[in-house]
C-alpha cells in the first residue's frame, strides 16, 4: 500500500514538473515574444480636457479608458480631467488601459428647514450635510423662546459644502405655558385633533414629495416638539404629497 501511495505521489510531482516546463517554454517562446514585439505608442495629454475630449483622442489613438475616480471640492470644472494614468508622454503598448479622474466640481448641498427647531438642533443638521451655523442673531417676537423662526437661506436653496447659514432665534414673549406635542411620523389627520386637543391651531400646511412615505404623513413641523405656545397659537406643517391632485389639501382617511 504505501509503495502504491508512493508511485502515486511521484507521478503527480512530475505531472506538476512538466506543467512548469511547458509554461516557462510557451511563456519565453510565444508569450513575451509577441508582447516584446507588439507596436509602442506614446500617451497623450489629457489632463484640462473634458471627458468627452479625452475618450476621443485616447481611443483614436487606440487606447481603451476607464473613469477610475470622480472626484468633489475641487475648484476645477465639473467633468474635466485632473489626472491621468500612465502619465502623459509615457511610452506603453498599444492597446493599454488610461486611467482617468474626474473632476465632480464643488459639492452642493440643499439647505434643509432650520424654522422651528433650537439652535443645537440647527448646528446638528446643517454639520451632518456639510455647511455650518453662521450669525445667530436673537430678536423679541411672539414665537416661542429660543426658537428659529427665520434663516438666511431658505430650505431647498443650494449652497457649496462648508458654506454657512445664519438664522434669527425668538428671544420670546414670555407665557407660554402648552408644550408643542411631537407630530412627525403622524397622518395629517391626527395631527389636527392632536393640535385641537392641545388648544392649538394647525397654521400653514407646506406639501413635499416622498418616494417612502404615504401621502399626507408629517415630515417636519414648525414650532417643534418640545417648544412652549400660548393657547389659540398656530403649528405649521410639512405634509407628504398626497396621491389626489385635484385634492390636495385633504386626506382620504
Amino acid at each position: 500500500m504505501k509503495k502504491i501511495i508512493r508511485n502515486s505521489l511521484l507521478r503527480k510531482l512530475l505531472y506538476i514538473f512538466l506543467g512548469l516546463v511547458l509554461f516557462i517554454l510557451i511563456l519565453d517562446n510565444v508569450i513575451m515574444p509577441w508582447y516584446v514585439s507588439s507596436p509602442e505608442t506614446r500617451v497623450p495629454e489629457v489632463v484640462g480636457l473634458q471627458v468627452s475630449e479625452a475618450a476621443s483622442l485616447l481611443e483614436k489613438d487606440g487606447f481603451d479608458i476607464i473613469i477610475s475616480d470622480t472626484s468633489y471640492g475641487l475648484q476645477i470644472p465639473v467633468g474635466e480631467i485632473f489626472f491621468q494614468k500612465p502619465d502623459a508622454g509615457a511610452i506603453v503598448k498599444e492597446g493599454r488601459t488610461v486611467y482617468l479622474f474626474v473632476s465632480g466640481g464643488v459639492k452642493t448641498i440643499t439647505v434643509p428647514q432650520l424654522k422651528g427647531k433650537s439652535i443645537l438642533d440647527a448646528k446638528f443638521a446643517l454639520e451632518r450635510l456639510g455647511l455650518k451655523l453662521g450669525r445667530v442673531e436673537r430678536i423679541p417676537s411672539s414665537q416661542p423662546e429660543d426658537m428659529i423662526f427665520d434663516q438666511q437661506y431658505t430650505d431647498g436653496t443650494l449652497l457649496k459644502q462648508g458654506d454657512v447659514v445664519g438664522v434669527t432665534v425668538s428671544a420670546g414673549r414670555g407665557g407660554g405655558s402648552i408644550v408643542v406635542p411631537d407630530l412627525i411620523g403622524k397622518s395629517l389627520t391626527e395631527a389636527r385633533k392632536i393640535l385641537a386637543d392641545s388648544s392649538l391651531i394647525v397654521g400653514k400646511i407646506n406639501y413635499q414629495p416622498s418616494a417612502t412615505l404615504l401621502p399626507n404623513t408629517i415630515l417636519d413641523q414648525y414650532p417643534s416638539s418640545g417648544n412652549s405656545l400660548n393657547s389659540g397659537d398656530v403649528v405649521d406643517l410639512f405634509v407628504t404629497k398626497p396621491t389626489d391632485k385635484n385634492n390636495p389639501g385633504e386626506e382620504n382617511n
